[in-house]
Parts: C-alpha cells; sequence; structure tokens
C-alpha cells in the first residue's frame, strides 16, 4: 500500500533542533499547558479544601480600544509569572501577578483571536512570541513585542491558505492548519508547517488523499479534485514528544449536507490522522465518520494519557467531537483500546447521493443522548406549560419525526410537498472545539458536552436563497433545510420569556439535563461520573438545574484535585471535585467566559485563575441603546492574601 506523501519543501532550511522542553510548574506556556494537551497542572496551592475562599484579583479589558468585534475565546499563556494574550487588534504581554501590562503589538489588516504560541529560542535566539491574523504568521520579541524581522519578510509569512490560529509549536517547526469556506471547490485545507527561525516552508500534508496516496481509492467518480474544506481548522493541536507524532483532527469535507458529488468514505474527513511532525510523513488514521452529512467534525485534537489496561500500560489518546462519541486510541498505533464496532446506520432518500451502511461507534457507555422517541419531549414538570406547548407545537409542524440513533439521515423535502423531518441529538455539538482535559495520575478525562436536538430535512437549493457559511453562489444542488426557511438550521428548542424580567430564554425541546461534565475513567472506558453543568435562572430554584448550552470552551484539571471550567452560557466559572464532581465553587460574570481557563503562578508567588469572558448574553449588562456594555475582560482570581 502506497502511503499518503507529504510535500517536503525546503526541508533542508530547518533549523537545529531545540531540545524538548520541561515546562516549569509555575507555567502555562501552550494553549493546553503541554503538547499532549492534558490542561494538567501540578500546582496545589488552591485545592478543594480552600477553593470557595477565591475571590477576584485582577482583570484587563479584551475588547479592542474604541470598540468594535468582540473576540471572545481567547486564551492567554503564561511564562515566568508573564501573561501573552490576543485581544483582537493587539497582542499584549501583561505582569501576571497586577494585570499591569508590559508591552502591546498593534496587529494590522485582520485580527489575532483565540491564543498566541511561545518558541523558547535557542542559543543564537531569543524567545518569540507567534500570532496570526488569518493571512498571515508574525513573529514577535517576547521580551519587547517588537517583530522579528529577518522572520519571512519583515516579520510576517504569507500562509497561502489562511489560518485563524497560532502554530503549533514543536521543537523549531511551527505548524498550522487551515480555514476554507465551505464551498465544494475551492483552497485545499492541507496541514503545513513553516521554520520557526526562517519562516521557509517544510512541508504540506495532503488532507484530501491524492491519486497513489492513502485513502485515495475512497473518493469515488472523482470527487476528490479541487474538494475544499476536510481541514484542520482548529487553532491548536497536540503532539506525543515521545515519538514525535502529531495528532491532526480533519473536519469534514464540503458540502455540509449534500456529498453526491463526493461518493465515498472520504479519506482524511472526519479523522484523526498521526504524522511525523518534523517531515509530515503519514503513520495512521481513524475515520470517526464515514461520508460526513451531518456537519459533524472533529472540533478538538485529541488529549494524551498513559494507561493500566489489563495490567499493561497504554500509550493512549481521548478524541471527542460533535457527534458525542468518545474514541480511546492506542497512539502508536491508532488501534481502538476499548473496541469500536461498524454498526449499520439508516440511509436517506436524496436522489443521487451515497450513503455509508455502517459508521464507527465506540463499545463505551456514550456521553450524551443519541436516540428520540416521543417520551423524550420537554414537559411541564421539566420547565414550564408555555415552554412545554411551545415545543408541542414545534413538532406538530413538521407533522412528526424520524430517528434512528446516531447518524439518523435527513431526507428530501421537495417544494410544496409532504414533509418527513429528521430529529438528530445532539444537535452537532455534544463535544466541540473546547476539547478534554486529564489527569496524567488518574486517568480520568474530562470533558463537558451540550445536548438538544435539531429538526429538519434536505431541500433543492434555491436560487438567490443564503444558505451561510461562506456558500453564496454555491453550484452544489441540495443544502440542508428547515419550516424556518432556506438555510435555516433549524434547533429543536423553544423559547420562553419571563414573565418576572421580561427576557427570553430559548431552551431545548428535549427533557434536561442540557448540559454536563463528565469523567472518565480511560483505563476501563466507564463514566466515573456526571455533573449538570449549568443552571436556566428563569425556571426558578426548585427546576434551575438543567444545565445549559455548553457549545464552547472547556475544561483544566489541577493537583489540588479540581477542574475549572467556563464555557456555559449562564455566565459562570465554576471549579468541580476532580474526584467526585461535586461542584466546590462558582462565579457569575457580566459575560458568559466561553474560553478555556488556566492556571499559573505569579512571580509573587500566588496560584492564580484566569479565564476570558468576553460573549455577551440576554442577561449581560447593556448601554442606553441596547448593545453589549464594554465589559469583556481576562478576569484572574486567587486565594485572599
Amino acid at each position: 500500500m502506497k502511503r499518503a506523501i507529504a510535500l517536503l519543501l525546503g526541508a533542508g532550511l530547518l533549523a537545529p533542533s531545540a531540545s524538548a522542553q520541561t515546562i516549569d510548574a509555575a507555567d502555562w506556556p501552550r494553549y493546553t499547558r503541554d503538547m499532549g494537551g492534558t490542561r494538567f497542572s501540578p500546582l496545589t496551592q488552591i485545592n478543594t479544601g480552600n477553593v470557595g475562599s477565591l475571590a477576584s484579583a485582577w482583570s484587563f479589558q479584551v475588547r479592542p480600544e474604541g470598540g468594535g468585534a468582540i473576540v471572545s475565546s481567547a486564551t492567554p499563556i503564561a511564562i515566568g509569572g508573564t501573561l501573552y494574550l490576543p485581544i483582537g487588534n493587539a497582542i499584549v504581554a501583561l505582569d501576571g501577578s497586577t494585570g499591569k501590562p508590559l508591552w502591546r503589538h498593534p496587529v494590522t489588516n485582520g485580527l489575532a483571536r483565540r491564543a498566541v504560541s511561545y518558541w523558547p529560542g535557542d542559543k543564537g535566539h531569543a524567545p518569540r512570541i507567534f500570532y496570526s491574523n488569518g493571512p498571515s504568521l508574525f513573529a514577535l520579541d517576547a521580551r519587547t513585542g517588537e517583530a522579528i524581522a529577518s522572520f519571512g519578510k519583515n516579520g510576517a509569512v504569507a500562509m497561502g491558505v489562511p489560518y485563524n490560529g497560532p502554530p503549533t509549536i514543536y521543537q523549531n517547526v511551527l505548524i498550522v492548519g487551515a480555514n476554507t469556506q465551505e464551498m465544494q471547490v475551492g483552497p485545499p485545507g492541507n496541514t503545513r508547517a513553516f521554520d520557526a527561525i526562517t519562516g521557509s516552508k517544510i512541508w504540506e500534508f495532503h488532507t484530501v488523499a491524492q491519486p497513489g496516496e492513502v485513502g485515495h481509492e475512497t473518493w469515488l467518480d472523482d470527487g476528490w479534485k479541487g474538494r475544499s474544506g476536510t481541514n484542520v481548522w482548529i487553532w491548536y493541536m497536540t503532539l506525543d514528544e515521545r515519538t514525535g507524532t502529531l495528532y491532526m483532527p480533519v473536519g469534514g469535507p464540503s458540502a455540509n449536507y449534500y456529498g453526491g458529488d463526493r461518493k465515498g468514505a472520504n479519506l482524511f474527513g472526519n479523522s484523526l490522522v498521526a504524522v511525523d511532525a518534523l517531515t509530515g510523513k503519514y503513520k495512521w488514521h481513524f475515520q470517526t465518520i464515514h461520508h460526513d452529512l451531518w456537519d459533524s467534525d472533529l472540533p478538538a485534537p485529541p488529549v494524551l494519557v498513559d494507561l493500566k489496561v489489563k495490567g499493561r500500560t497504554v500509550h493512549a489518546l481521548a478524541e471527542t467531537g460533535k457527534p458525542g462519541f468518545m474514541y480511546i486510541l492506542d497512539r502508536t498505533t491508532g488501534k481502538p483500546v476499548h473496541g469500536v464496532e461498524e454498526k449499520p446506520v439508516a440511509a436517506g432518500d436524496l436522489p443521487g447521493e451515497w450513503y455509508s451502511p455502517t459508521q464507527p461507534i465506540p463499545a463505551m457507555e456514550d456521553l450524551v443522548r443519541h436516540s428520540w422517541t416521543s417520551n423524550d419531549i420537554v414537559t411541564a414538570a421539566d420547565t414550564n406549560e408555555t415552554h412545554a406547548a411551545a415545543c408541542r407545537a414545534l413538532l406538530a409542524s413538521y407533522g412528526g419525526f424520524f430517528n434512528s440513533g446516531p447518524f439518523t439521515p435527513f431526507f428530501l423535502h421537495q417544494e410544496g410537498g409532504p414533509v418527513k423531518a429528521s430529529i438528530n441529538l445532539p444537535n452537532n455539538g455534544g463535544s466541540n472545539w473546547g476539547g478534554s482535559a486529564a489527569d496524567p495520575k488518574s486517568g480520568l478525562v474530562f470533558i463537558n458536552v451540550s445536548e438538544g436536538g435539531s429538526i429538519g430535512f434536505v431541500e433543492k437549493r434555491k436560487d438567490g436563497a443564503d444558505y451561510g457559511r461562506g456558500t453564496e453562489g454555491s453550484n452544489q444542488l441540495y443544502d440542508r433545510g428547515s419550516l424556518a426557511g432556506p438555510g435555516a438550521y433549524s434547533t429543536f428548542s423553544a423559547p420562553y420569556k419571563d414573565p418576572a424580567t421580561g427576557r427570553t430564554t430559548t431552551m431545548p425541546c428535549i427533557r434536561p439535563p442540557w448540559g454536563r461534565l463528565i469523567a472518565v475513567d480511560a483505563n476501563s472506558g466507564k463514566i466515573a461520573w456526571a455533573s449538570r453543568l449549568g443552571v436556566t435562572e428563569a425556571l426558578g430554584k426548585d427546576k434551575e438545574l438543567t444545565g445549559r448550552n455548553n457549545t464552547f470552551g472547556g475544561p483544566i484539571v489541577t493537583a489540588g484535585g479540581l477542574v475549572f471550567i467556563g464555557a456555559t452560557d449562564d455566565r459562570r466559572f465554576r471549579a468541580f471535585d476532580a474526584t467526585t464532581g461535586k461542584e466546590l465553587w462558582s462565579q457569575t460574570l457580566d459575560y458568559a467566559p466561553l474560553s478555556v481557563p488556566i492556571t499559573y503562578r505569579g512571580r509573587d508567588g500566588r496560584q492564580y485563575i484566569a479565564v476570558v469572558a468576553a460573549t455577551p448574553t440576554d442577561q449581560s449588562p447593556r448601554t442606553a441603546d441596547g448593545k453589549p456594555a464594554n465589559g469583556e475582560a481576562l478576569i484572574t482570581f486567587a486565594l485572599p492574601r
């Protein structure tokens, strides 16, 4: 069998390898702290015994000065007591003990969001901060914030296909994914690598298997030609430093809901792909969905954890995604640790479509619900009669529903004809880009999941209609539709207006819980505990513990026995006992903290917890004209002095 080919460019320009860096316990030097993505901190100053005393320490405004776009979901990094953070129109360095700005580098021709990356330097080069504004990669001196003129052209490297995140850095290699629109034919979603010193391109991996490469046979009728999507759009990847293996979570091919022009399983769409980080050479892949017709990407890369399984040590990883399954794989071979079965799934009726007869289902406990019956509709006892009645009316408007469990297909709706609606759970977001955290000692993997449903069908695209996702002008024949109109993605939810406050809250039409924080014992594949994550205040104290949507954001874990997480749209930031799942502390913020938090030790010796809260909700402060007040901030917490 031929192997997928990584396009090698300028490999001779690769600088001598920097040795693997030992992480100082005080630091959080990467988006996930370590290369394996564990988000585990060895700090113990804040622990289960004193977390209830956490209080605000300092905050820093993250909205661009003068207003403008809200750049939520950013996560800082911490090195030697200094925080580095993108705030849209600038990169800033802050004193981690006080929040005092140390330097500020303006971003032009675009925005910098989500994160920055740190390179520790070598004998001839000082440490660097890397960021992206979309089209280009930039290098800054970590000490001063000044551009590194010798990197690329005056400190910038044009990537060709944009990437809206910083590079994943291994030794002297900068690795980036790709952000493409969701047109069938367009720019490739290939993963690429550049030299950290010069900016020269090193390798490129074809995420759509080309002729002669592994997986090319899964594209029938030349569906691979010019195919776009199929990209690593998430802004971080994970890596096994022991073997130098990079793990790429590749999203689905375009278009999202129609695949009649891309028949076959479509590798490497919806796959975890392992490659050599220095060369891009293919090692193995594991596909989680064959021929995706649900937009069920693999948003987050896996978390790496060593397990004890039947008395032997297994170097493993845990991968989750929008369908709400967890795949625990041997990270050396890609083989399932606890078993995966190819199970038959239902087919739809779209003319010319290709339906995979089976899909891979892990032999583990489900993290979310996948099946629906009429008994699952929300009741007045769950919420209230007003909301329950609205849900019944929504279901009745479709004249019924179809659900066959995981990977329920959509059916064709002819304009003016009868509707056959599909209900899909968990609404394209069991777990999203927030990803997982893991305790390397216990083997517990922590993941937040959202539960809900979508209801709808597939329809022939209407001329001039906006189906969103950058597909205006697409020549594809069919797309996702709903009774709400062309291109509308109808969630199976209904609004409720709180008579006490006058505010409207949209709530799912399935029975709670709607959001949970789950601990999976990866050694056994069993759920250790599951706690409801989030409250719906409009329902009152006796019903409010529903769990809430937490599609964005994710957890971290500490040696102090704590799991910290924001993620929910109820504006809470919380700490849970990592062993029992009991909620030990929460703080209500002005804005929703839909980002991954960090923890670090400042130069003053205190342990801090930091999170960006930058997404307004219905309950967030407003100005006189009803717009969100300018209160988005990086907020830190610490124990009282």
